[in-house]
């Protein structure tokens, strides 16, 4: 990888958390969360496997706990840089940051995760609130059926909604590779983010082309920008 540990913590930063919802948004209350389970529940075959799909940073942080690890292809839906503009978690008012969902069109590689069958209630409301902090919420989550080698896995993933005003389409590449060279938030910057994912994504086999040209694009432009530091 042109992108190394070394970019990761030139790009680090001390920053307080001082953010709120991203505007137009609330918090999510247990009610919310209490009636999300239930209509994701509700769609579970009985007695089946409850199985997330992750593709960002769900791939090295799930959030919950796990017991099985595969990997498959989503098709219908493909990894992309559409969720904006993060000003507080890995982005600042002067330096936004943008975050993976998944967007229509195309096939997206990534990892199935399966929680404990005899947890699943308290998994996936840990899962909902690092994912859904806030409401009306930008990547709903939605059952999906995922290829794997045996065979087709129904799960659960958060696909963007088109519809919000987070929904960012239209840049290039570059313009992309800009906002993850510079963005850093009270979480880590975006560079850690994009480095991170990428990473575990290579350990597991999964080449992404598109984010290999970003990581190596990212690393360019901080070296570019901190020319004298070893």
């Amino acid at each position: 990888m042109r992108l190394t540990e070394r970019h990761v913590a030139l790009m680090r930063r001390d920053i307080k958390d001082e953010g709120g919802p991203p505007s137009g948004h609330i918090p999510m209350t247990e009610d919310d969360y209490q009636r999300v389970m239930g209509e994701l529940l509700g769609g579970m075959t009985e007695g089946a496997a409850f199985w997330i799909f992750a593709y960002g940073s769900l791939i090295w942080k799930p959030a919950c706990e796990v017991v099985e690890l595969r990997t498959g292809i989503l098709r219908g839906w493909h990894r992309a840089f559409c969720l904006g503009w993060n000003t507080r978690f890995r982005g600042s008012e002067s330096a936004p940051g943008l975050m993976l969902a998944l967007d229509h069109g195309g096939a997206c590689k990534g990892v199935l995760y399966r929680l404990p069958n005899e947890a699943v209630e308290a998994n996936l409301h840990k899962l909902l609130e690092r994912e859904m902090g806030f409401k009306p919420a930008s990547f709903p989550p939605r059952w999906v059926s995922v290829e794997t080698e045996d065979g087709p896995i129904r799960a659960v993933t958060f696909c963007i909604d088109r519809k919000s005003p987070r929904y960012i389409t239209g840049l290039t590449e570059a313009q992309i590779a800009d906002v993850l060279s510079r963005a850093t938030g009270s979480r880590g910057s975006m560079a850690e983010y994009l480095h991170a994912t990428v990473d575990h994504l290579e350990r597991l086999g999964i080449h992404d082309h598109h984010l290999w040209r970003l990581q190596e694009l990212v690393a360019d432009r901080i070296d570019a920008a901190y020319p004298t530091e070893p």
